[in-house]
């Protein structure tokens, strides 16, 4: 999940998303890749169990199988962000192969070890190296998008790097699809965002929008992805749709997520 810009409904997509996937029977690890540590709170880790996670897992070799964690919600464990995640990418910066940490940190996963259908990374609101290790380990970028004209001028320079990194560091990756997210049918705007989206990028934008809903927003304050806080809220409902329509492009697709298993970029 990558969008440099900060406010789009990430986070909640990627918890949201994680549990609807693992609702349906996939087994799921949500990597909290962010230093706000927000993909973590709403999933009711609290500040002081952040003691081994991405961090660990990216700086000091930590397998990630002893990093990843239950969530408390079946089928869905979680990899939460450190305190010390904040100071990763000067840390980073002196590393060989800098840009391939978290590829190699997470080879043991892409040989089952431990078994996960989906690997969902939470990246943060940048550019920086953590994204770019993201989008270095990852065989496809999913991106939120807010239904405004700054989200849509700002995605322009994520397709850029995601295009310099399947060119130079990650040749297999691909951009999977565009969810729209904060949709207000009674503002034109948002019907006009979804029109340009739609023309420019056709169907790699989802079918399924993310209504803006009260209950999207107070689920976090609860620890809680919305589904198990409002279950029958749109918001609960359209993640639901989300993960349904993720899971058919998936098996629909001649090289499905995942498939690269045993490649290094």
């Amino acid at each position: 999940m990558a969008n440099q810009k900060g406010g789009v409904g990430k986070t909640t997509t990627a918890v949201n998303l994680a549990t609807a996937l693992a609702a349906a029977g996939e087994a799921v690890l949500l990597i909290d890749l962010d230093p706000q540590g927000n993909a973590s709170t709403g999933l009711g880790v609290a500040r002081e169990n952040r003691t081994l996670g991405s961090y660990c897992v990216l700086v000091l070799h930590t397998p990630p199988g002893d990093a990843a964690a239950p969530s408390g919600i079946p089928n869905l464990s979680v990899m939460p962000a450190e305190p010390d995640l904040a100071g990763a990418e000067v840390e980073l910066v002196g590393f060989a192969r800098r840009e391939h940490r978290l590829r190699d940190a997470l080879l043991p996963l892409r040989a089952g070890l431990p078994h996960f259908d989906f690997v969902l990374i939470d990246c943060p609101p940048s550019l920086g190296l953590l994204t770019i290790n993201a989008l270095v380990a990852a065989d496809a970028v999913l991106v939120p998008l807010q239904c405004e004209y700054y989200a849509l001028e700002g995605i322009s320079g994520l397709v850029r790097t995601i295009d310099g990194i399947k060119r130079s560091l990650n040749p297999t990756l691909r951009l999977q699809g565009i969810v729209l997210t904060m949709f207000d049918r009674r503002n034109a705007l948002s019907g006009l965002i979804e029109q340009d989206a739609r023309g420019y990028f056709g169907d790699t934008v989802y079918a399924t929008v993310i209504p803006r809903n009260v209950r999207v927003s107070e689920a976090p304050s609860h620890g809680k992805p919305v589904l198990l806080y409002d279950f029958r809220s749109p918001g609960a409902q359209a993640y639901i749709r989300l993960a349904a329509e993720l899971l058919r492009r998936d098996r629909a697709d001649d090289q499905p997520l995942g498939a690269n298993l045993g490649t290094d970029a």
